[in-house]
Parts: structure tokens; sequence; C-alpha cells
């Protein structure tokens, strides 16, 4: 069994509003030190594959398929091997 941990988050070029609003609510709070701030989605998803790379395959599709809208997010993924 594989486990994988996505990260999906907006491209640089897109604006984040979300990411502005949380920004600007720590400066309110008196969080000053937080240059910038930007938001995503964290995805945890097990696998019942042994193999590394057909378990890279089909993350990478699940990803690029459902979870990332391509024209304005990006996505990077960790795959760690779990003990049945």
């Amino acid at each position: 069994m594989i486990k994988a941990r996505i990260i999906v988050r907006l491209k640089d070029t897109i604006l984040d509003p979300q990411g502005k609003t949380i920004h600007h609510a720590l400066k309110t709070l008196g969080y000053n030190e937080v240059e910038s701030l930007r938001t995503g989605k964290f995805f945890e998803v097990s696998l019942n594959i042994d193999e590394e790379e057909k378990a890279k395959e089909v993350i990478d599709e699940i990803c690029r398929k459902i979870l990332a809208n391509p024209v304005t997010e990006e996505y990077n993924f960790t795959l760690e091997k779990i003990k049945s």
C-alpha cells in the first residue's frame, strides 16, 4: 500500500483573493512578520498498489484529471510506502 500526500495551489501568476484576505487578517491581528500568504488544498490518498512507479502514474493522472485545474493550479506530491 502507498500513501500519497498531494498539495494543489494556484499558479504564481493567478491572483489569490482568499490568501490576500487571510494575509490582511493576520496583519490586523499583529502578525506583521508575515510577508505574503497563498492558499491551497491538501489531499491524502491511500492506494492499494505496491509499485512506486505505478503509484506515481495513478496519482499524477488523478491530479491532472480531478484534483487540479491545469489552467490555474499546479500540484506536487510525495509517496510513502505503508506497511500492511
